[in-house]
């Protein structure tokens, strides 16, 4: 697997910005990817070195259209945290 297929997309939340000022980043990642999987890609990409990896799974939410009923898709999330000696990533640097 690669970096770019491993981190999806960033998480851009009230609770995801709260993170920023102490080097904590949330972003969706690929269902199948373990915590260093996670680690490396993330290293990989922004050129930060990571102190800690967690994860989330989250469960689809149920969604109806008149009669139709289905779920979102399943997803995960990491919680991504910066050792404190590590740079900042730059795309939440313009966020904060």
């Amino acid at each position: 697997m690669f970096a770019e297929d491993i981190i999806i997309k960033p998480v851009l939340t009230e609770k995801g910005y709260d993170g920023i000022a102490d080097k904590k980043y949330t972003f969706v990642v690929d269902k199948k990817a373990n915590k260093t999987q996670i680690k490396q890609a993330v290293e990989k990409l922004f050129g930060v070195e990571v102190d800690s990896v967690n994860t989330v799974s989250v469960k689809g939410k149920l969604k109806r259209m008149g009669r139709n009923a289905g779920f979102t898709p399943d997803t995960k999330k990491a919680i991504v945290q910066l050792k404190a000696s590590s740079k900042t990533i730059e795309f939440f640097d313009s966020l904060s």
